[in-house]
């Protein structure tokens, strides 16, 4: 396998260690993550001074000469699927796909191909200059299966590391559209009652928790007080459907990002989304609140009605600002025009 020479040297007061000092030091343009330096390390690709070395706990001095044989990325495990994409942008670093519902994101054991994963390998086949040493697209957020719209994905380690930094920050702009059951509105007086949640200004509702997993469902998100990872949910409603209301559809945007954030608040705020199936967005309407061709459609929908509208952040590399919108894809659609009806 081919490889290049990456050659620096140590600057003026240098971190205690050494996986730290590479990591500080190394040029930007490499894009070496401090994993990325301990796998180089572990496997014998560093000379400090011409001597290799191993431990990333050692230690260096200024002026240090830093040698690192970069090999050349190897091709993914995964295999290449051609399944057509929905691509809304693609340059030489990054990739921004409307992902329809139904496509899961990256292979797992329940589901070892017909991924996103699986259909950028064949889309993207050479443009993929190599994440973490191996010839892959770099996955920086997920959206679940049965959730639509927006995300990006890197195709250079420089654009993975600078997109996961805006993502570690919470600087990327995230804005879903959902379908929920009832009203959440501030002047509902169970809400208040309800821990965790409040409202702002422009009756914006604010979800504040902890969320881990469930302890008996691991298939689930459990919300909690202690523990957990801090999550923080902003909704306010676009639109109600029903007289007197009782769907409304919801914009919500995320500060933090965890595994099923909107579900699991809405949820806890006694507003989920409609089609649910793990956290209970299947109820029974009063009688004539909406036509019975609305009700029917809103028994029989087959996911959470959930979609990721807007997308913002920086781009990695050249820093421009990059904003994408997608439109709500056919199947909530069509349920909002019943819903108008």
């Amino acid at each position: 396998m081919s490889s290049t020479q990456l050659s620096f040297r140590i600057a003026a007061d240098p971190p205690a260690r050494l996986d730290k000092a590479l990591t500080r030091d190394a040029p930007e343009a490499a894009s070496l993550s401090r994993t990325r330096l301990g796998r180089l390390l572990s496997e014998g690709a560093v000379t400090v001074n011409g001597t290799v070395v191993s431990d990333p706990k050692g230690k260096v001095g200024e002026g240090d000469l830093v040698e690192i044989t970069m090999p050349e990325a190897s091709e993914s495990h995964i295999v290449a699927q051609d399944i057509p994409l929905a691509v809304v942008h693609e340059d030489d670093d990054l990739i921004v796909i409307d992902k329809p519902a139904g496509m899961v994101v990256h292979p797992a054991p329940g589901t070892p191909d017909g991924t996103l994963v699986n259909a950028l390998l064949a889309h993207c086949g050479d443009s993929l200059s190599g994440v973490g040493g191996e010839r892959r697209p770099g996955i920086v957020h997920r959206i679940d299966k049965d959730t639509s719209g927006l995300l990006v994905v890197a195709k250079s380690d420089r654009a993975h590391h600078g997109l996961a930094s805006q993502f570690e920050k919470h600087t990327v702009e995230r804005h879903y559209r959902a379908l929920v059951h009832g009203v959440p509105d501030a002047g509902d007086p169970r809400l208040r009652g309800v821990k965790g949640v409040s409202f702002e200004t422009g009756n914006i509702m604010r979800i504040t928790t902890q969320l881990a997993r469930h302890k008996t469902d691991r298939q689930k998100q459990a919300v909690l007080f202690q523990g957990g990872r801090h999550a923080v949910t902003r909704a306010r409603i676009v639109e109600t459907f029903g007289v007197p209301p009782a769907i409304s559809l919801m914009e919500c945007w995320l500060e933090t990002g965890r595994t099923h954030q909107i579900r699991v608040h809405m949820a806890h705020a006694g507003h989920g989304l409609v089609g649910d199936p793990v956290y209970g967005g299947r109820r029974k309407l009063p009688a004539r609140v909406l036509s019975e061709a609305a009700t029917e459609a809103l028994r029989a929908f087959p996911r959470q009605a959930l979609h990721a509208a807007t997308l913002g952040f920086r781009h990695p590399v050249s820093g421009e600002n990059l904003r994408f919108e997608s439109p709500m894809p056919p199947d909530i659609d069509n349920l909002i025009t019943l819903l108008r009806s």
